[in-house]
């Protein structure tokens, strides 16, 4: 019965986001699109640049593009959403990851389309990466929180290796000997003195994690990685926040600027990390990283720009060094500690190019032409990044969707062009509209009580907004993230496409999930969570009651205040927990910061109740 209850539940839910959807565009006086958003997200190329295979994520389907003439020469469609993309060195199989809960890689005859071999992967696999012997391959199982390591000539799974939290990206040495992992969110409470998300360097051979570095205090959104050809450096691209100051301003950088690492793959170690933006212009949003094959320049897109910047990366690391031995090397760099801080320190090393497109994610390097896939108006720019003076910009289209008031809302979260001097989108602080693992100090509840980031899922179903439920509604934080967040007046229009998308956003099966059902123990703490008194404060469909509670959790000048009772739907997703971030895991809330019973009555669960009571939460 438990099953049953558990998959009508999900079905139920299923419903009601179709229906929403339905309504939305109906209310809109939209019909849906009769072509497919293609929404490129991941690019590959063949060793010679002539042709480009390109991940439709919404598409379903990979294009096949010839770089001269811009032309989708066919396309290979895909039962769902291709996650990434490698070709092995020989360029004749492509490997494409089907990025769902039930994930597998899909072996293809790139000059045929033919799919030869499909190999289980974990939940949302993405990223794979062919090491250089074309034997092995490494894919990223993002929800898993693991890479799977893969016999090519087998077709066989050999190995799951854990790394951090999310990996999303990943890249491999000329030697094969080292993968290195770029981890999307932090892990662990965020109430403390640092929060950071890291990088992982696995020993191939080894098959285990050699070494994880943690990047600066509040490094989070990490979306790519590359090595350079001699594989002695690795680059990371990510969102640098100035979580611990209050957000009271944008100038300089105040809450979020956007950086780029770098690692010494050899030595296993940061050497440190340079602020893509300018002093009075963020850069928001970096997304892929590319080195090119004469190791001259870096390449970095801009997500929420819409821009490449173009790094002279032996002039980069020049600097790195001299500030390393102490010598000053800008107004604010006189130390190595002071780089991270200085929105100067690549001026005169980089140049920032405008993009035809929207939403730059994917990106391949061909000699000195650089193609970039905008996420947002389907379609591949390409340009010579070594062109002196203005550079020109080809578009390649990939499709050409009616854009619907969902999708343009979308748009609008991924974009910081809608921002006071462009630094930081909506997705800064809410990648994919879920959380950043980071606490802030937010002024809608006065200064000096950070808070943890919420999961926009679900926000506007269940009111009243923010942790302490200052804002009536999720419409009202909407506006209010628009002027106090961003600092911009915006035409009502742009808040109501906002308001669409995050309506329509779908939960994610959760990974502890066995095939979509509920797993035995799960099953049994479905009861615990009734006799614990769960399901009174956070009842079903949407597991929560609407109404806030105080239940002890709240400290320092919010002390004794009631707090929003959130919905456990994807809480596997969003940790840390409780409005402050302080509860690293689920059983941390169940029991460190619950110790007089107020969150549920606990204390007198046995240790397998207890681990059941946590199975099912996490199912949800």
């Amino acid at each position: 019965m438990a099953t049953k209850r558990a998959t009508s539940k999900r079905s139920a839910f299923a419903l009601l986001v179709t229906a929403a959807t339905l309504l939305a565009a109906a209310l809109c006086g939209t019909a849906f699109a009769a072509e497919a958003y293609r929404s490129p997200g991941a690019m590959v190329a063949d060793q010679d640049g002539k042709t480009l295979y390109v991940a439709e994520f919404t598409g379903n389907a990979v294009a096949v593009v010839n770089a001269a003439d811009g032309t989708v020469t066919r396309r290979i469609e895909l039962p769902d959403a291709p996650g990434g993309l490698a070709l092995s060195p020989d360029g004749k199989t492509l490997f494409v990851t089907g990025a769902v809960a039930e994930g597998c890689v899909r072996i293809i005859n790139a000059a045929t389309g033919e799919v030869q071999g499909t190999v289980a992967a974990g939940h949302t696999p993405v990223a794979p990466v062919v090491s250089p012997d074309g034997a092995t391959l490494f894919v990223c199982n993002r929800f898993n929180n693991d890479v799977s390591v893969i016999d090519v000539a087998g077709k066989n799974e050999l190995a799951r290796i854990p790394v951090s939290r999310e990996p999303v990206a990943a890249a491999v040495t000329p030697d094969g000997k080292t993968l290195v992992v770029a981890n999307l969110l932090p892990t662990g409470a965020s109430d403390g003195d640092y929060t950071a998300a890291s990088v992982s360097l696995i020993d191939t051979a080894a098959k285990n994690v050699a070494a994880t570095i943690t990047l600066p205090n509040g490094s989070s959104s990490l979306h790519g990685v590359c090595v350079s050809p001699d594989g002695k450096f690795a680059y990371v691209a990510h969102i640098l926040s100035r979580y611990q100051l209050p957000t009271t301003q944008l100038e300089r950088g105040w809450m979020n600027t956007n950086a780029l690492s770098v690692i010494d793959t050899e030595q296993k170690k940061l050497v440190n990390t340079v602020l893509l933006d300018d002093v009075d212009l963020g850069a928001a949003n970096p997304w892929a990283v590319a080195c090119t094959a004469d190791g001259k320049s870096l390449c970095v897109t801009h997500a929420g720009t819409h821009e490449i910047s173009v790094v002279d990366r032996a002039a980069l690391h020049a600097k790195l060094g001299k500030v390393a031995a102490g010598e000053r090397v800008s107004e604010v760099s006189a130390a190595a500690e002071d780089v991270p801080n200085d929105l100067s320190f690549l001026v005169g090393l980089r140049k920032r190019i405008k993009l035809a497109g929207n939403g730059p994610r994917a990106l391949v390097l061909a000699g000195t032409t650089a193609y970039a896939a905008n996420y947002f108006t389907d379609s591949i720019d390409s340009l010579d990044i070594a062109a002196d003076g203005a550079v020109k910009i080809r578009t390649i289209a990939l499709g050409k969707a009616a854009e619907t008031p969902e999708r343009t809302g979308e748009k609008f979260f991924h974009d910081a062009d809608l921002c006071f001097q462009h630094w930081q989108s909506c997705a800064s602080c809410h990648p994919d509209a879920r959380v950043d693992g980071l606490n802030w100090d937010l002024l809608n509840d006065g200064i000096g009580n950070p808070k943890n980031t919420k999961s926009m899922l679900l926000a506007h179903q269940t009111p009243p907004s923010m942790s302490l439920g200052i804002r009536d509604s999720a419409e009202m934080a909407v506006r209010s993230g628009i002027k106090f967040i961003q600092f911009a007046v915006r035409p009502e229009a742009d808040a109501v496409a906002i308001d669409t998308y995050l309506k329509n956003l779908k939960p994610v099966p959760s990974p502890v999930l066995v095939k979509d059902e509920l797993s035995p123990a799960a099953k049994r703490g479905e009861a615990v969570f009734e006799k614990a008194g769960c399901a009174t404060c956070h009842p079903k469909p949407l597991f929560t009651d609407l109404k806030q509670y105080n239940v002890g959790t709240a400290k320092g000048m919010d002390k004794g205040k009631p707090t929003d009772t959130p919905t456990l739907v994807e809480v596997w997703r969003t940790a840390p927990y409780l409005h402050d971030g302080s509860a690293a895991t689920i059983e941390d809330v169940l029991k460190k910061c619950n110790p007089e019973d107020q969150h549920a009555n606990t204390s007198g669960l046995s240790a397998e109740e207890l681990s059941d009571l946590i199975g099912y939460v996490l199912s949800q």
